[in-house]
């Protein structure tokens, strides 16, 4: 048995998995932002007490993995610098002692995301996988050889941060023209708030400054001018990265997640024919792009199979 744990600025997920990566029982609570202490009393008493409603002894459980958002330490399973959950420099190592005596780890929550769908998810069975997940930024795991490739610092992956216009527009990592300025949830609103705000006519017009991503696409699929005009340059930008990334990385897969992922094959379609005319192909293998299945639990279970 294993135990994934997946730490969020508002939450603290754990789950009890198999060996397979068969996700068996999860419970939550709110996370104890700034409470260092009360964060790890937390992690173990759901830890054991999942132990408990599936019957089986901690010393039972071969692994424990995290996946936690911010600066890592993974050498020592220290969480270096967490913005989101509001502290710094905390280890994880000895947390579940004495109840558990197995190995701790822990990883980004993209990398565990990543790894899960690859286990388990829309990737499962392919040993090079990319994630991409498309939320308020553009995060990014990678999976080669069936594992996850973190890069000598551990900070491979920030996919999001690649530079596909120089000099545009500015992104939150201080640089300018980074996919996530580009192609992130939030910045896709954006775009679609300046032009309203520019005078362009729409029928989101009664919802500006409440704009979601989801607005955007009900507006695409009603046929409205601008959101058509807004994707399909939202698409151009995505293929640009994409295609990127295909050239260098070669994947089997790459994994579609976050929030506009949920607009399914009306987001592929257009990404596959545009990645296509730009991607290094040969005539019967080449990368798929697919839709994350696994949803939150796609962390829960890659930081339990770290």
């Amino acid at each position: 048995m294993r135990i994934g744990i997946d730490l969020g600025g508002t939450s603290v997920k754990v789950a009890l998995c198999g060996e397979d990566g068969s996700l068996l029982r999860k419970q939550s609570c709110p996370t104890r932002t700034g409470d260092p202490d009360g964060l790890r009393a937390d992690m173990k008493r759901l830890a054991l007490a999942l132990c408990a409603e599936h019957g089986i002894e901690p010393d039972r459980v071969t692994q424990i993995g995290l996946g936690v958002p911010g600066s890592l330490d993974k050498a020592n399973c220290r969480l270096i610098f967490g913005t989101n959950l509001g502290m710094n420099e905390v280890g994880f190592a000895h947390a579940f002692e004495p109840e558990f005596s197995c190995p701790v780890g822990l990883d980004n929550d993209a990398n565990c995301a990543a790894l899960g769908e690859t286990i388990a998810g829309a990737a499962q069975n392919a040993k090079d996988v990319v994630m991409i997940t498309l939320g308020t930024g553009v995060g990014g795991g990678i999976v080669i050889d069936g594992k996850l490739y973190s890069g000598f610092n551990d900070i491979a992956g920030e996919i999001g941060h690649m530079v596909i216009h120089q000099g545009g527009e500015p992104c939150n990592c201080g640089r300018l023209g980074c996919l996530e300025a580009y192609a992130s949830a939030m910045h896709f609103v954006n775009f679609a708030e300046r032009a309203l705000e520019a005078g362009r006519e729409s029928s989101m017009m009664p919802y500006k400054g409440k704009l979601n991503a989801k607005m955007i696409c009900d507006a695409v699929d009603e046929g409205d001018e601008l959101a058509i005009e807004l994707f399909e340059e939202y698409c151009r930008n995505l293929a640009c990265g994409l295609s990127n990334v295909i050239n260098i990385f070669q994947p089997e897969c790459i994994v579609m997640g976050g929030g506009l992922a949920g607009y399914g094959e009306k987001l592929l379609a257009p990404l596959r024919r545009l990645t296509e005319h730009d991607t290094f192909r040969c005539e019967e293998r080449n990368t798929k792009l697919v839709v994350a299945q696994l949803g939150n639990d796609a962390g829960l279970i890659g930081a339990a199979m770290l």
